[in-house]
């Protein structure tokens, strides 16, 4: 549906408040929280840090993410959106705002360690400054920018999809994504038909609930590459054969991985 009766929204003069924090507590169990205003933990995202967890994802992983999701969850706090009834006009803005804005200059933690403001904190012993995208002249590295590098603002879009998406899954969150995956990807991602029955195969694996034959254990399932003629003694529907089976006249040719397999008996269930 267009929205085309909500006016544009003006992030020209925006600032991202410095709200809430991203906690380490030192706990193997929840090594990181996300905290509101007030220092309460953001319920959503410590679910999904425990998913995160869960996926044997470790604790740089755990904060990487968190990172990420405190930047969305300031622009929610300042914008006064509720994380669940955020839409794609929402996160269209924010990756628009990553990517026209300046990054947020805070005071270095050690200042504020120190119990200094911005006012009171010492002044750099130099005044000159690294024109951005200068590399270094000792490990080459170039200076960050004064704008999200975009490298910054793809993992972040794809750490807000993915939180999404386990919410939508659980049922806790949005039934839209606000974070949609790119048209010209979809074409390979589950649905949610085929994500009940959990990921999409691989290629060349049976997909979920598919069933199976029942083969005799040691059977190879490599089909004759060179499509000759069954030995006498097979089907012509027989396409596969235990491994070992001896070669006759008619298999010189054969792969040694490609062998028709023999007769039917009574052991094979079809």
């Amino acid at each position: 549906m267009l929205q085309g009766d909500v006016p544009e929204r003006d992030l020209t003069a925006f600032a991202l408040p410095e709200l809430g924090r991203l906690h380490e507590t030192g706990n193997q169990w929840a090594p990181y929280q996300l905290l509101d205003q007030d220092g309460v933990v953001v319920d959503p995202v410590r679910v999904f840090f425990a998913e995160l967890q869960a996926e044997d994802k470790p604790a740089s992983t755990v904060r990487s993410y968190g990172m990420d999701l405190l930047r969305w969850w300031r622009f929610l706090w300042a914008l006064d959106i509720e994380w669940n009834r955020a839409t794609r006009m929402d996160a269209r803005d924010f990756i628009r705002w990553m990517q026209i804005a300046n990054k947020p200059q805070r005071l270095h933690w050690r200042h504020r360690k120190a119990g200094h403001s911005e006012e009171t904190a010492p002044k750099p012993r130099t005044t000159r400054k690294k024109i951005p995208g200068t590399p270094n002249a000792i490990t080459g590295k170039v200076s960050p920018g004064p704008q999200y590098a975009a490298r910054t603002r793809a993992h972040c879009e794809t750490v807000l999809r993915t939180f999404y998406d386990f919410h939508r899954d659980e049922g806790t969150g949005p039934i839209i994504n606000p974070f949609p995956l790119d048209r010209s990807r979809r074409s390979g991602r589950a649905t949610p038909t085929t994500r009940l029955a959990g990921p999409l195969p691989k290629s060349g694996q049976a997909a979920t609930g598919r069933p199976s034959r029942n083969v005799r254990p040691g059977a190879s399932r490599t089909r004759c590459s060179t499509h000759c003629s069954p030995p006498s003694g097979t089907t012509e529907i027989a396409l596969y054969w235990p491994s070992g089976f001896p070669t006759g006249p008619a298999q010189k040719n054969c792969s040694p991985v490609g062998r028709a397999m023999p007769s039917l008996d009574s052991s094979w269930s079809v």
